[in-house]
């Protein structure tokens, strides 16, 4: 499915937005009709709360929707979605005073609200459109929301059916929509090109391993490396995860689908960048090849890696991806993973954490988070911390012992990686919604992705 937003021209209803602080003297500006309905239902303009008022035959002739106080409105995210969720069909246009972040926000939230996932099974659609408000950019939105559409599909399809194969399919897809181009290392050609650590982590499956890469835009224009974690189903390896935590693995590429949403929005908008898209993507499965707790692996830079768990695989494959994104320095790198169970503990399911050592990118990236109501939240590249990493027989061990601040550690392995110099944000996401929330269906969800193209159309737009 894609997002819509109504077309004007259909005469959409009224949608007028009450805030709480002057809740009775908008009331009192209303047909008399209008505001006994609306007393006596008992609104007052809370946050979230509504009331459709009735027409001729009983059609409904527009809805209230309480836009509570300045402060609430900051603290919920896309509250207009609650409305959008339930409002009777037809299209609606919202009758109001918004301020451009606050009209954006209302009109992404109403579009991210009407995501379906229909691939198994049918789901009825959202009955309401929304007209686009009154100086928004229309096309700039429904390319952000079908960015986080892509994403959800993504994350949300099972891996029987979203293996290494279809997330190359996926990816080749993007690319011929955009005119990008797409080339992919295959099972042992990863040994020949040297990706040692996405073949050892991948070469168990039934599906080869691979290494994704997209590039996109002119070649004169600041490089961007995105690098997105592809782990197509993670049993955890030979260290096999229990049964409710290997659950909803399907999820482990959700930095993959970020990266590719990442990229739509970009190519869509038509940045002025030079896009590189890498996704190493393999299974973490169980078989008579898969690789061993102790044994050591040899990474592209070199550096040589103790297997600690090898359900901590992520790192491994972003590692070699990264490495070989830094021998061509770009202005720019970010990656996305479903990391570290650690990071969830310590920022919980919808608040990412993100690590850099750039002073610069991170005030840009916390703006932008704000900016576009897409949350993330710094955590400390802490330098003591990365004396756990050492092992007594290789240069890094992937799975450091002692359970202490592991999204930390997990980010100071992946800087090891990193080329000196170049700015690198890591962000460790949970890439699903595991309830349901106003514009955030229960499902896979595109996190960080928004912060960053947020801060990418500042620089490039």
């Amino acid at each position: 499915m894609s997002p819509a937003f109504a077309d004007r021209g259909a005469k959409p209803l009224p949608l007028r937005l009450i805030p709480a602080e002057g809740a009775e003297a908008a009331l009192a500006a209303l047909p008399e009709a209008e505001a006994a309905w609306a007393r006596l239902h008992g609104f007052a303009g809370k946050l979230g709360e509504s009331v459709i008022l009735p027409g001729p035959g009983g059609a409904a002739s527009g809805a209230l929707f309480g836009w509570g106080d300045a402060r609430g409105r900051r603290a919920r995210r896309f509250a207009l979605a609650v409305f959008a969720a339930k409002a009777p069909e037809g299209p609606w246009a919202i009758v109001g005073d918004l301020d451009p972040d606050e009209a954006e926000e209302a009109a992404l939230g109403w579009l991210l609200a009407a995501y379906r996932f229909g691939r198994y099974k049918a789901a009825p659609p959202q009955k309401a459109t929304l007209a686009a408000p009154e100086g928004v950019d229309a096309a700039r939105l429904l390319a952000i929301a079908e960015g986080v559409y892509l994403a959800r599909d993504l994350i949300n399809t099972p891996a029987n059916d979203m293996g290494p194969e279809a997330i190359e399919a996926a990816a080749r897809a993007l690319a011929a929509r955009h005119g990008a181009e797409v080339s992919s290392i295959v099972g042992e050609a990863l040994l020949e090109a040297n990706f040692p650590m996405i073949h050892a982590v991948g070469r168990a499956a039934a599906e080869a391993p691979r290494l994704i890469e997209l590039t996109w835009g002119d070649e004169a224009h600041p490089a961007v490396t995105v690098v997105g974690k592809g782990v197509a189903f993670d049993t955890g390896g030979l260290d096999l995860k229990p049964a409710a935590a290997m659950r909803m693995m399907k999820k482990d590429m959700g930095g993959a689908a970020a990266a590719l949403a990442l990229g739509h929005m970009v190519m869509a908008r038509g940045l002025k960048v030079r896009l590189r898209i890498l996704i190493p993507t393999v299974e973490n499965a169980v078989s008579a090849g898969a690789f061993r707790p102790g044994d050591v692996l040899k990474s592209r830079k070199g550096l040589t890696v103790e297997i600690g768990n090898t359900d901590a695989e992520g790192r491994l494959i972003l590692a070699d991806a990264l490495a070989l994104a830094s021998e061509t320095p770009p202005a720019l790198m970010v990656d996305f993973a479903t990391l570290t169970g650690a990071a969830r503990v310590a920022t919980g399911l919808d608040l990412p954490p993100f690590f850099t050592d750039d002073e610069a990118l991170a005030a840009d990236l916390e703006a932008a988070s704000r900016r576009a109501r897409d949350p993330v939240w710094r955590l400390p590249l802490w330098d003591p911390y990365d004396e756990d990493l050492k092992s007594p027989v290789a240069d890094l061990d992937n799975a450091p012992s002692g359970g202490f601040g592991g999204a930390i550690t997990a980010a100071l392995f992946l800087r090891r990686f990193v080329g000196a110099g170049i700015p690198w944000a890591h962000f460790d996401i949970n890439g699903f919604n595991n309830s349901a929330a106003p514009g955030r269906p229960k499902g896979g969800e595109c996190m960080a992705a928004r912060a960053v193209f947020s801060v990418l159309e500042a620089r490039h737009g």
